[in-house]
């Protein structure tokens, strides 16, 4: 049988609700006066809430809307108020049936179920409001998803769908899924590629630094330093805005404080007797920026995003090397500095090694990774000649060339469908 809680104010003429219920066939789960609204409704969980107020307040109406927030109830309302506010007030707080000067036993059963009916109605259409909601946020999801691949594979939108719609039956998921999946695989690993911008840049500015120091290629180190503090700034911006603050915050906060104690010194004058402090700087900024990439690649949000890290920290060791050969020069610790260059020499072969045997390969990847040991070659042929001008430069070109080699196969693992779609 269907359970009502009676509830009512205190006041004369109030008929007998619990014997007209129970003698209408109801079950009466509990009585109460209406000023304890939501406790007793949330304590007995009744089929119908059924109030009887003459003139309800604002108050009374206001636990209604608070009741119906938290546990959603029929609520069949009796009053003497024939006023078109009262009535207003009483639908905006969520009562299903309004009931004015119209009391009657015998009419208590049709009202209870039209309370009802009218509570079922809305709750099938606040589903159907939820479901076209969610219908509308995939599409929006499914919209990303098809520009990400559009842009990063040259396709059309249409053959974008299509990966889209096999990647969703092979998942036995829906589009829209496997689309916010792509849309966070990519964020990710764009994430993770200017993290790893940021460790290779604190070190080139350190090897530009020491090139500027010793007059090598002036004018070419100066546009290249501009430019490298220009994308420092550039990447800080673009994690800030596209990374969660409650997650990142802290990482993204400590990366721009590390990069200010470093824009400070790179604002002077250059100067050799600044190398040392520039350099241990840079090598805070560098332990940031990677502790930034290893929250990312933790985050299982982009499954195959560890080659994005792997080919960004190529980057890196190539500028660490050149800076290391330009510093050896001048080091104290002579065998400290040969350790570092051996030490720098074996990640970066054992990066390339990695690269090498991981699954995703294209051609284009592969081209670049048979340039990029070409280039490789040649800067390590360089180093033992770096405290000339001519090795200096030949360094320098090598580093850059194998810096740019690589920022094209990071963004080609970062575009590449295994990425993307977490293949």
């Amino acid at each position: 049988m269907t359970t009502v809680l009676l509830l009512q104010t205190s006041e004369p003429g109030v008929p007998d609700l619990g014997a007209d219920f129970q003698a209408a066939g109801f079950t009466v789960c509990g009585q109460g006066d209406c000023a304890h609204l939501v406790r007793e409704t949330l304590r007995a969980a009744p089929d119908v809430l059924v109030c009887w107020a003459a003139r309800p307040g604002a108050e009374l109406l206001q636990a209604i809307a608070t009741l119906q927030a938290q546990q959603p109830v029929p609520v069949l309302f009796f009053t003497q108020d024939a006023g078109v506010e009262p009535l207003q007030r009483a639908l905006d707080a969520g009562v299903h049936a309004w009931v004015v000067q119209g009391y009657g036993r015998e009419r208590l059963r049709p009202l209870v179920h039209l309370a009802q009916g009218r509570a079922a109605h809305e709750h099938q259409l606040r589903a159907k409001l939820a479901e076209l909601g969610e219908r509308l946020e995939e599409r929006k999801w499914v919209d990303k998803a098809k520009g990400i691949l559009m842009r990063a594979r040259q396709v059309s939108e249409d053959e974008a769908f299509q990966i889209l719609r096999t990647a969703s039956m092979q998942g036995n998921q829906r589009v829209g899924q496997v689309s916010r999946q792509v849309v966070d695989a990519a964020r990710v690993a764009e994430a993770m590629n200017r993290a790893g911008q940021q460790r290779m840049l604190s070190q080139r500015l350190v090897k530009l630094y020491a090139l500027g120091c010793s007059r090598t290629e002036t004018a070419a180190v100066s546009v290249l330093m501009r430019e490298s503090v220009a994308r420092v700034e550039d990447n800080l911006k673009v994690l800030e805005n596209g990374l969660s603050s409650a997650t990142y915050g802290d990482l993204i906060n400590a990366a721009q404080a590390g990069w200010q104690s470093v824009r400070r010194v790179l604002e002077a004058e250059a100067k050799a007797g600044e190398l040392p402090r520039l350099d241990t700087l840079a090598e805070a900024m560098l332990a940031q920026a990677n502790a930034l990439v290893l929250a990312l690649e933790s985050s299982g949000l982009a499954t195959q995003a560890g080659v994005v890290n792997t080919a960004g920290r190529q980057r890196m060791l190539s500028q660490r090397m050149a800076k290391l050969a330009l510093l050896q020069a001048t080091a104290t610790d002579k065998e400290a500095a040969d350790r570092g260059l051996v030490e720098t020499a074996a990640a970066f072969e054992e990066g390339m090694a990695r690269l090498g045997a991981a699954p995703l390969s294209t051609p284009e990847i592969r081209v670049l990774l048979e340039r990029g040991d070409a280039a490789w070659q040649t800067l390590r042929a360089a180093i033992p000649k770096a405290s000339t001008a001519p090795g200096r430069i030949k360094l320098a070109a090598a580093s850059e060339e194998l810096l740019e080699l690589f920022d094209k196969l990071t963004e080609a693992y970062e575009n590449s469908m295994q990425v993307l779609m977490g293949a």
